[in-house]
C-alpha cells in the first residue's frame, strides 16, 4: 500500500538521478576522450553520475544496477587517485 502512495514520488525521483546521471557521464565521456587535461572534472563527474545513478538503484531497488555503479564509483575513485 505504501508503495503505491509513494510511486509518483518516486518516478519524479528516478527521472532526475536518471536524467542528471546520463548528462554527467556523457560529460564525462567527453572530457576523458578530448584528452585535453581535463581528467579530474572528468573522473570527479563519473563519481557524481555514479552516486546519482546509485540512488536511482536504491530507490527503485535495483541491486545489480547498484553493483554496477560501485564498481563506476571505484573506476572514479583511481582515476582521481591516478591523475591528482
Amino acid at each position: 500500500m505504501t508503495d503505491q502512495i509513494n510511486t509518483p514520488n518516486r518516478r519524479g525521483l528516478t527521472t532526475v538521478f536518471e536524467i542528471s546521471g546520463s548528462v554527467l557521464a556523457m560529460a564525462y565521456a567527453l572530457l576523458i576522450a578530448s584528452n585535453t587535461g581535463a581528467e579530474l572534472l572528468g573522473f570527479s563527474l563519473l563519481l557524481l553520475s555514479s552516486g546519482l545513478f546509485a540512488a536511482w538503484a536504491v530507490v527503485d531497488r535495483r541491486w545489480t544496477f547498484l553493483l554496477l555503479q560501485g564498481f563506476y564509483a571505484a573506476s572514479a575513485i583511481i582515476g582521481l587517485i591516478r591523475w591528482a
